[in-house]
């Protein structure tokens, strides 16, 4: 039985126009694949309104923004080869393009491990790209304890939590490296709803609680929210922990 939702009118473009819908790269990172460097690619459409989305032009209208083609990507990774030992593959939601097993494919021939950053809301995809061994590690958001309400009002629309506890329990079976996120938003989320996300999480999969930036949102209304302060995020950390 199909588990994930119709894809995004986005991902039907990238189908019918023959790019893989690669709307951003990013040579390097320290950040995103902890432990390497990595080079970043975005693939752009959402199924996500997350309010404090920071790649809202990805998420909104992904078809304004120029594809950038796959055969540059690759020519960069092999000039960055020796530099450079993973390729992180992010959005958006990667999961919804229909050409990602083809897309992971090419970057594993060229010779790159890849890590995938996913929502979650899409598990038969990520169940088929771990058998294929496409994908060598996942992170994935965990947006807040798994409430309807709450987990809708961080996503920005109403989710299929069943298809949320479905890629957690796959990610914790898959036997990679991976981690679950959550973004610290206040007013969205109080140390409460932390460690009550937190028993979320599988026990012994590492939960990593990252602050809210208000510099670049995708609710204008966030704009005027501050930043969580170091002190409250070690605390909260604490008590997620």
């Amino acid at each position: 039985m199909e588990t994930s939702p119709p894809r995004h009118p986005s991902a039907q473009r990238i189908s019918r126009s023959g790019d893989f819908g690669i709307k951003g790269f990013l040579e390097t990172s320290f950040l995103d694949w902890p432990g390497r460097l990595a080079a970043v690619v975005f693939i752009g459409g959402c199924n996500f309104r997350c309010p404090f989305c920071h790649n809202a032009e990805l998420v909104l209208e992904p078809q304004l923004l120029p594809s950038i083609p796959l055969g540059t990507i690759l020519g960069r990774l092999s000039a960055l080869r020796g530099w450079v030992d993973g390729v992180v593959v992010s959005g958006g939601e990667p999961t919804l393009s229909p050409r990602l097993p083809e897309l992971l494919g090419r970057i594993r021939a060229a010779g790159f491990d890849v890590k995938l950053d996913t929502n979650g809301s899409c598990p038969d995809v990520l169940a088929k790209l771990a058998a294929r061994r496409l994908v060598q590690a996942f992170a994935m958001d965990l947006k807040a304890p798994l409430e309807p309400a709450l987990y809708e009002a961080l996503a920005g629309v109403p989710v299929r939590l069943e298809l949320i506890r479905a890629s957690i329990d796959l990610i914790r079976l898959s036997g990679l490296p991976h981690l679950f996120r959550t973004t610290y938003v206040p007013g969205l989320l109080d140390h409460a709803a932390i460690c009550r996300l937190r028993g979320a999480a599988p026990a012994g999969s590492p939960h990593v609680l990252q602050a809210f930036n208000p510099s670049r949102v995708l609710d204008p209304a966030l704009l005027s929210v501050a930043a969580p302060s170091v002190e409250e995020m070690l605390v909260l950390g604490g008590a997620a922990a």
